[in-house]
């Protein structure tokens, strides 16, 4: 931290030596992964830019309202390359960071490395609405962090709650794009799709987990964990990379309704398995396939244990009906939720993991007078 940056900073002067027009989010934003995240876009000419690589290098200082005496400083570089003189138009940067609940004072610059500066300063706040107050955010009150850009990183561990018979659970994950039309899996849908596990995987009440990822469109399970007392992201980051969305396998062309078989097939071996979980769920965007499984196959699968389904479909009144996995949900009666906003997957889980308790112990009467016989 160079004095001339604090003085900047204490100053809480707007300055343009460094021509650049700062927007900062009003509001922190709570997203799928159940913290807030705040941020700012920055717009500079590229003229003032121009000529041989340039460095700039972003200062900023966050106060929480009520821990003034602890602010804290984030930094962020940006190498610049060689810009011609005579350049046109504006060059675009961005920065985000998260924080608890709580409202902020931001005291933020840029300079480059001739020492021109850039400055301004907002205020943000982060507030759960009262009928939300029972989530638990990512971070504590008052607090803040860089914005984590793996969205494959490890998970930290989490102290399970103890039982005399813990809670296993099956995931059948679908990664597929909001849009099925889109021949790549964005971002936000990674993230979104990412954050139902991790929402999931944080509940102490779920010790075994059993995940089988796969993917509709390659009619393929891309990756599979059995029995583990976590899930493994980077594993799992990795093997998502295979995907080749867009691309049709051509032995495939000619089977009629390939995708229905294969949802079919993965049910039957999922549901099928000498070891029953204590759920099985479903988890996904739709999967509007040309057929649905036909009822004659579900007939054939009676697993012992609830099924539940968590719709990740962030417009759902653009697509109101009930897709293939719903329909086999909704055979076994089982249980669809839509997750359109972060609440949403936050209430969903909560029951999910009640209702799977309640059956868990529901059973336990029965086993134990069938075990006196």
């Amino acid at each position: 931290m160079f004095n001339t940056d604090m003085a900047v900073l204490e100053m809480q002067e707007v300055r343009k030596d460094l021509p650049c027009s700062v927007t900062p989010t009003p509001k922190a934003n709570l997203g799928f992964d159940l913290k807030f995240h705040a941020g700012y876009e920055v717009t500079i000419p590229l003229r003032e830019l121009a000529g041989s690589e340039n460095l700039l290098t972003i200062v900023f200082r966050l106060t929480p309202e009520n821990k003034k005496e602890d602010p804290l400083y984030f930094t962020q570089r940006v190498k610049v390359p060689s810009i011609e003189e005579d350049a046109k138009g504006d060059a675009f940067l961005q920065g985000s960071f998260d924080v608890g609940e709580g409202k902020y004072h931001i005291d933020w610059l840029m300079r480059d490395r001739s020492e021109r500066v850039c400055s301004f300063f907002w205020d943000t706040e982060a507030t759960l609405a009262t009928k939300d107050k029972t989530i638990t955010v990512g971070l504590p009150p008052s607090s803040a962090s860089p914005t984590d850009a793996e969205q494959f990183g490890e998970e930290a561990p989490v102290e399970r709650a103890t039982a005399e018979e813990p809670v296993k659970i099956k995931i059948l994950m679908n990664f597929a794009p909001q849009n099925a039309r889109s021949a790549t899996l964005q971002p936000y849908d990674t993230s979104a799709l990412v954050s139902i596990l991790r929402t999931i995987s944080k509940d102490p009440r779920i010790h075994r987990f059993t995940l089988v990822a796969f993917n509709l469109q390659e009619q393929r399970v891309v990756y599979r964990q059995e029995e583990a007392d976590r899930i493994d992201f980077p594993k799992l980051g990795e093997a998502l990379t295979t995907l080749k969305l867009g691309t049709v396998d051509a032995a495939k062309l000619g089977q009629k309704r390939a995708d229905t078989e294969f949802l079919s097939d993965l049910i039957r071996k999922e549901t099928g398995t000498e070891i029953s979980p204590d759920a099985l769920i479903f988890a996904g965007p739709k999967a509007m396939l040309e057929a649905n499984v036909p009822e004659e196959a579900l007939k054939t699968i009676e697993p012992d244990y609830p099924l539940f389904y968590l719709n990740y479909n962030l417009n759902p009144q653009a697509s109101p009906w009930r897709d293939s996995i719903g329909h086999a949900v909704k055979f076994f009666k089982g249980q669809e939720y839509t997750i359109s906003r972060p609440r949403d997957l936050w209430f969903a889980v909560s029951e999910i993991v009640a209702r799977i308790v309640k059956s868990k112990q529901g059973k336990q009467p029965l086993r134990a007078a069938t075990g006196n016989q």
